[in-house]
Order: C-alpha cells, then sequence, then structure tokens
C-alpha cells in the first residue's frame, strides 16, 4: 500500500497591508476565497505565486465558477484594462 505523501509547511512571516483595489473585482476574489474555503490573503498569495511563474492558478472548473462570480458582480474588467483603471 501507497504511503501518503506528507507536504512539508513552509514558515513565512505575514504583514498586515492596506490595498485598494476595485470593488467588484473584490467582490470577485471574495466569493472566489469563500469557494475555495480560504482566506483573502491566501487567495491572492496563490495567485500571485503561480502568476511569478507564469503557471495558471486556477482548473477550467473554478475558472467557470468565476465566470458566474464575475456576471453575478458585473465585474467586465478584462487584464487589457489593467494599465487604463483610474479612481
Amino acid at each position: 500500500m501507497a504511503k501518503p505523501v506528507v507536504k512539508k509547511s513552509v514558515v513565512v512571516e505575514r504583514v498586515q497591508t492596506g490595498i485598494r483595489i476595485e470593488k467588484r473585482l473584490l467582490k470577485v476574489l471574495k466569493a472566489t476565497a469563500e469557494l475555495k474555503d480560504m482566506s483573502l490573503g491566501d487567495l491572492v498569495e496563490g495567485i500571485v505565486l503561480h502568476a511569478f511563474e507564469g503557471k495558471a492558478p486556477f482548473s477550467r472548473a473554478t475558472l467557470a465558477r468565476i465566470g458566474d462570480f464575475r456576471e453575478i458582480y458585473g465585474l467586465t474588467l478584462r487584464a487589457a484594462d489593467s494599465h487604463s483603471l483610474e479612481a
């Protein structure tokens, strides 16, 4: 019988920060974190770490749910919009 894989934990130092973020984007992120049963901070860390390595952070199934959340919260922004946002 195969032994279960034990994943080694990595100790990190987390800091509290205040960031400004588009309101509908935040709602979609919060809904996604809830879907994955994780904190918003853990979700953002995972997304960024994947992006830094050029990897996709979400499965097709999760992307489909994110699409639902985008529709529910009216998030029409796309990656191409990221350099032209203003408050």
